[in-house]
């Protein structure tokens, strides 16, 4: 049997193809990594309308019992505990050295909680949760449902038109929806910087979905390459690249992740795996941060290139790196030794033997427009 046979498919693998999509193998599935307009203009699609994607390879998880939110919290650096309901929370699975076992999405339900996790450790993921939980808390994987995410300004417009109630949702809430009479499960949120939604919808109704949100002028089809170059932009953290079993999340610069609650002050402080290394490096420093760069020139960096001094001594290696369309420039991420991060010496890039300097800039390049609320 060939690798491609072997292949798990998606329930939009049909209308990918029949888009004219390269498909190629990812995380065990035969997914769409760009379609006949380009990843720089289906990147670009998306942050000026909106763009679709099938995010379907992702793991769907229910934890279901009284006892979920205080199950899940030993596990995790987040409160979960008090997270109301229809509400969601980025959380990370961390191990005893603090380092980051995979990080997903929470979403309080009634009857439980709802995870995404990533598509490379969802097997992983699962079987953490069930060696960690006990029998109070059911572990059920929704293999009957398929994932979309539509992003972009425009977005919202969609959805207002097929779902009217949705205009209520904010960033990081959750809502069951009817779109266009299709029963779904709908966070706003995504992996792009733009404001969107993720939608949740059963197998046997995803193509019907799908086909109707394409019906919009606003929509078009995005694959995983635009979605690379989207979350960089916005300054996201891609699990094996900045987010590893060796990296913390003080290192990865996510601070913000860790919940009040939870830090060494907090009212539940520790309590999960790797606490007392985490809590040690949100007081004292960590020995390396996730900065962003920017590349001098037009050549790209990419991940696993190092960075060095103007001595050629090693501080650090890009993480991610490529091409920002909304900027464009090259961009990039790099975990570096905390004196280098301080930016205050030249730093370069070592490319193919080649010296390309590069300067320490803010996160995100690009605004992250996030829907909050009027103002």
């Amino acid at each position: 049997m060939t690798e491609s046979t072997n292949l798990l498919k998606t329930p939009f693998y049909d209308l990918h193809v029949e888009a004219g999509a390269r498909m190629v193998p990812f995380a065990g599935y035969d997914m769409p990594v760009q379609y006949p307009m380009g990843i720089k203009k289906e990147h670009l699609h998306t942050r000026e309308k909106a763009g679709l994607f099938d995010v379907s390879h992702m793991g769907q998880v229910k934890l279901k019992g009284e006892k979920a939110a205080q199950a899940l919290e030993a596990l995790v650096p987040v409160d979960i505990i008090d997270l109301s309901l229809l509400k969601q929370r980025y959380a990370l699975f961390t191990n005893d050295k603090g380092g980051v076992l995979d990080d997903l999405m929470v979403t309080c339900v009634e009857d439980g909680l709802f995870l995404v996790v990533n598509a490379a450790c969802k097997e992983q993921d699962i079987a953490h949760l069930k060696a960690n939980l006990d029998g109070s808390v059911e572990v059920e994987v929704l293999d009957d449902k398929a994932l979309l995410a539509l992003q972009g300004p425009e977005a919202k417009n969609v959805m207002a038109k097929l779902a009217p109630e949705s205009q209520s949702m904010t960033f990081m809430t959750a809502k069951s929806l009817e779109i266009g009479g299709i029963k779904c499960f709908v966070t706003r949120s995504g992996y792009t910087g733009e404001d969107g939604f993720e939608i949740s919808v059963a197998n046997d109704q995803a193509v019907a979905l799908a086909k109707m949100l394409l019906a919009e002028d606003a929509v078009e089809w995005i694959g995983l390459g635009a979605r690379d170059s989207l979350r960089l932009e916005a300054g996201l953290c891609l699990y094996g690249h900045e987010l590893t079993t060796e990296i913390t999340p003080i290192e990865a610069s996510l601070n913000w992740a860790i919940s009040k609650a939870r830090r060494p002050d907090g009212a539940r402080a520790g309590g999960y795996p790797g606490a007392d290394v985490i809590g040690r490096q949100m007081l004292s420093g960590a020995p390396r941060k996730r900065v962003a760069i920017l590349p001098q020139g037009k050549m790209p960096v990419r991940d696993g290139a190092e960075i060095v001094t103007e001595g050629e001594t090693l501080v650090g290696i890009v993480t991610s790196g490529g091409f920002g369309p909304s900027l464009n420039v090259p961009i990039a991420m790099a975990l570096l030794d905390k004196d280098a991060a301080q930016g205050q010496q030249p730093l370069f890039a070592m490319v193919r033997g080649k010296a390309i300097p590069v300067e320490i800039t803010p996160l995100p390049f690009v605004k992250q427009n996030y829907y909050r609320g009027a103002r």
